[in-house]
């Protein structure tokens, strides 16, 4: 009989769809959730977020370790989960790099990423109706409310207020368009959070860490896993009760984020100069990286480890 491998190609390929997820978070503009909805994976994750629960709890104090497992869909979540702490790990200070210095590119990249993406959300929307449309309006008001907020430049680095900001940001992660670094942005705690999981990584490869840093990131991620786990609950019951509904809201809110990704001042600048055909170059190159995600995507080339809209 052969052995079963203790490395799955299908672990391999969630590795890598964590660190697609990862990478987005990591950017002012886009999000994870997105990135998930691209590769057929969102429903799964909503639900294995979701089931840390008092199910789970049960079969943990009764040393039901495999049953606990399933129901958390382990397998599922932890190449997942390494591949988004790969990214940010290996990521962080070059993404900080390229949105400081190339931001007008890294919009044009986002923007085309976006606005495919959108379009394949519109796809999957079963039931076109009025309150369908009501809702995807609803969405990209919203989003374009939200865009049109100012960086909020905060000196209150309070514990409190960073717990807070975690518990906000991650709700913004897991949702297509809005992305929980803009939204740390808003509030005035990107470059803080992000300063120190730049020196938390420094610090690791030295074995060395400050006390700052340590306590800044347990506090903001102790928000995080609030907000993940509260809002997963919400976000699983509507998707499985008002699919349609829920996924034109989430479609609207990643059409009105195209506002604060559109990479020039003006809606065309006024001179067409290397740049402006450099970003468009960017752009049209994310949107054929989509629409080829989707076309191996539908012939399965993950095989058998997608998900359906159910």
């Amino acid at each position: 009989m052969a052995r079963k491998r203790f490395i799955r190609a299908a672990d391999l390929a969630n590795v890598g769809r964590g660190f697609l997820m990862g990478s987005a978070d990591l950017i002012p503009g886009v999000s994870g959730g997105t990135v998930a909805l691209i590769l057929g994976i969102y429903q799964r994750l909503v639900t294995a977020i979701s089931r840390f629960d008092r199910q789970l709890l049960r079969y943990l104090s009764g040393r039901q370790w495999a049953d606990a497992a399933r129901h958390i869909d382990l397998g599922f979540v932890i190449p997942l989960g390494c591949g988004i702490g790969l990214a940010i790990g290996s990521l962080a200070t070059l993404l900080h790099y390229l949105i400081e210095n190339f931001p007008q590119y890294v919009h044009a990249g986002l923007f085309g990423l976006i606005l495919a993406s959108s379009i394949l959300v519109l796809r999957m929307i079963r039931d076109w109706r009025a309150g369908t449309l009501l809702c995807l309006a609803i969405g990209i008001v919203l989003a374009v409310l939200l865009a049109g907020f100012q960086e909020t430049n905060s000196s209150n680095h309070s514990l409190l207020y960073l717990f807070f900001c975690g518990t906000v940001a991650i709700t913004a992660m897991i949702l297509p368009g809005i992305s929980g670094s803009f939204i740390l942005k808003i509030l005035g705690e990107w470059k803080y959070v992000l300063g120190h999981v730049k020196s938390f990584i420094s610090g690791a490869a030295q074995f060395t860490f400050e006390w700052e840093t340590v306590l800044t990131l347990t506090v903001f991620s102790s928000g995080c896993i609030v907000g993940l786990l509260s809002f997963s609950k919400v976000l699983r019951w509507l998707l499985r009760e008002h699919w349609s509904l829920t996924l034109s809201v989430l479609c609207g809110f990643m059409i009105g984020s195209l506002r604060s990704l559109w990479p020039f001042d003006e809606l065309m600048p006024a001179q067409i100069d290397q740049t402006f055909w450099l970003c468009g170059a960017i752009g049209a190159a994310s949107v054929g990286f989509v629409l080829l995600m989707d076309k191996l995507w539908q012939q399965q080339a993950f095989s058998g480890h997608g998900e359906s809209p159910t």
